[in-house]
């Protein structure tokens, strides 16, 4: 029987242990879940829908418009998603029962409009999380939406929010009322649109006045004004 040397000995022990300590190096440093999935890919700009298409109103202002578009939402019978920051919730509290009474949903859009590319891990639960406490405390219903002010996330931001079973909507298209106050732009951007579209409007006095247009300009092509979790 062949005999090994010493040397050759050592040698075969050492690259097996080698192999042992890459493989448990393997193991240990192997993503978790949710961290292989790119950040954009866990961040939700459209719906599935064939022909619905869900207006997003992000609120921080805009009350008294606020209560104009859901008369105009009632009276085409559409429905929408409101993003409501937890400040102004607080100070609006029969308004927002009143978004939910209409049958419309509500999603978290932060507490305090920071921007939440700039806050660490923790910093994002505490900001989402009072919001979200706030307006399930106020609605009596769970809120599974956020949408991030400013369209402002990172890595931190979207964990935070898988953190407490929440899904990060944007948009993928935008109307861009708060800066371009003209009702044909907003009317011409919300209806340049498709089935599954996620459509970004504030409360403003000329997203308002185009509002009816928008929403009568659906009908006449077949298409909803659903919320953003019908979309999905």
């Amino acid at each position: 029987m062949k005999k090994f040397s010493s040397r050759a000995v050592a040698i075969l022990t050492n690259c097996a242990l080698s192999l042992i300590l890459i493989a448990v190096a393997a193991v240990c440093f192997l993503p978790s879940p949710s961290a292989a999935v790119g950040i954009e890919d866990r961040v939700i700009r459209k719906g599935t829908s064939e022909n619905g298409v869900s207006l997003m109103v992000n609120v921080y202002w805009g009350t008294e418009e606020v209560e104009k578009m859901l008369a105009v939402f009632e009276e085409y019978g559409a429905r929408a998603t409101f993003f409501l920051g937890g400040s102004w919730a607080d100070d609006n509290v029969s308004c927002v029962k009143e978004i939910m009474e209409k049958g419309h949903e509500i999603g978290s859009h932060g507490y305090f409009h920071l921007s939440h590319d700039k806050l660490d891990f923790e910093e994002n639960v505490r900001e989402i999380r009072a919001s979200v406490e706030f307006l399930s405390l106020v609605t009596h219903r769970p809120v599974t939406l956020f949408a991030p002010p400013s369209g402002a996330y990172g890595d931190a931001a979207v964990r935070a929010a898988e953190s407490m079973d929440l899904k990060t909507i944007l948009w993928s298209k935008d109307t861009i009322d708060w800066r371009d106050k003209s009702a044909e732009l907003v009317f011409s951007r919300a209806t340049d649109v498709g089935g599954g579209d996620f459509v970004l409007m504030h409360p403003m006095a000329h997203t308002v006045e185009a509002l009816p247009r928008i929403l009568e300009n659906y009908r006449a092509r077949g298409l909803s004004a659903i919320t953003v979790s019908e979309n999905l």
